[in-house]
């Protein structure tokens, strides 16, 4: 079974504001994405020194050199690292974060932070505890976690990341070319919970792989895989049952709001995902009270199904948002 990211992307609505000058970045964003692929802390006047016995692509940053940092961004993925020394989480994830980084031959940069000596730098992200790590691509903050995790699912966010960003930051191609061997890490156990979740959700039992991912979430709420699995099963279970006429139905009948529910599962099932968004985006402009409520919960359990950072999502909520004030 195909599952969404299972880290979602953190809002981090004021990010960056005051440190770093985010318009700058932006002009200079299509420029850089055509200019020939180097390595990225190489740039001449751009980063900072280095801290000693260190690759380059690791550096211990400080407000002043902060921006400097950020700006690489604009070639590969900074992730920033906002730490404090007093805390043992903190070294802990500084060294996993340090060994890898170390790896990767510069297809990503490690920005470790001190928010004791640099504060704020953590203000501008908004960090309500220590550790909290970021993830920065062309001068904007887009994934982000908070707290120590295991090696192997920081391996596996890392990856992630450079997947999500390979063909549009132009020096992550480079920095793996540079590499040398992957960092070997232990791989998690599964969690035979998931596992028998999983189960029912390939055998088509997507009334019980509900009731597993439920089970999960009533100990424990934060559980990020069984909430997009809970999302998904239920998804499943909808489409299943629903008919492709229904599309034909509610284009003549806007009024009809379960029509247009059932509609958009229909064309999510069958790949028209902007086309989904945007019959339920009409739709909320059109009613009001408990009607437009239910609309835009649906959209938004819609929205569940997919990462975060999918730009079809993005727009959809920046219409949603347009649509609802």
């Amino acid at each position: 079974m195909t599952r969404p990211d299972p880290r979602k992307t953190a809002a981090l609505s004021a990010a960056l504001s005051g440190a770093v000058d985010l318009g700058a970045l932006k002009a200079r964003a299509d420029a850089a994405r055509t200019a020939s692929a180097a390595p990225a802390a190489a740039s001449a006047g751009s980063a900072p020194a280095p801290d000693n016995g260190s690759a380059p692509w690791i550096v211990d940053v400080t407000e002043a050199s902060f921006q400097a940092v950020v700006e690489q961004s604009l070639q590969v993925p900074v992730v920033v690292l906002l730490g404090a020394s007093y805390s043992p989480e903190s070294q802990q994830l500084a060294a996993s974060l340090t060994r890898f980084a170390s790896a990767s031959g510069g297809a990503w940069i490690l920005a470790r932070v001190d928010l004791e000596t640099a504060p704020r730098i953590g203000q501008a992200f908004g960090v309500q505890s220590v550790p909290t790590t970021v993830a920065v691509a062309a001068g904007q903050p887009i994934d982000a976690f908070a707290g120590p995790i295991a090696d192997a699912e920081l391996s596996q966010w890392i990856a992630r990341l450079l997947d999500a960003l390979r063909e549009r930051l132009p020096g992550i191609r480079a920095g793996e070319a540079r590499a040398g061997a992957p960092v070997e890490v232990e791989e998690a156990p599964e969690d035979p919970r998931i596992v028998a979740a999983e189960e029912a959700f390939e055998r088509g039992d997507y009334v019980a792989a509900q009731g597993f991912y439920s089970e999960i979430l009533a100990s424990e709420p934060s559980n990020e895989l069984a909430k997009e699995g809970l999302a998904q099963a239920r998804f499943a279970e909808r489409a299943e049952a629903v008919d492709p006429a229904v599309i034909a139905k509610a284009d003549g009948a806007p009024e009809d709001i379960d029509a247009q529910l059932a509609a958009a599962d229909a064309q999510v099932a069958g790949q028209m995902v902007e086309e989904a968004f945007s019959r339920l985006v009409g739709t909320v402009r059109r009613v009001f009270g408990e009607d437009r409520d239910r609309v835009r919960a649906h959209l938004v359990g819609l929205f569940e199904l997919f990462p975060a950072d999918d730009p079809r999502v993005a727009a959809a909520r920046r219409s949603l948002a347009s649509a609802l004030y």
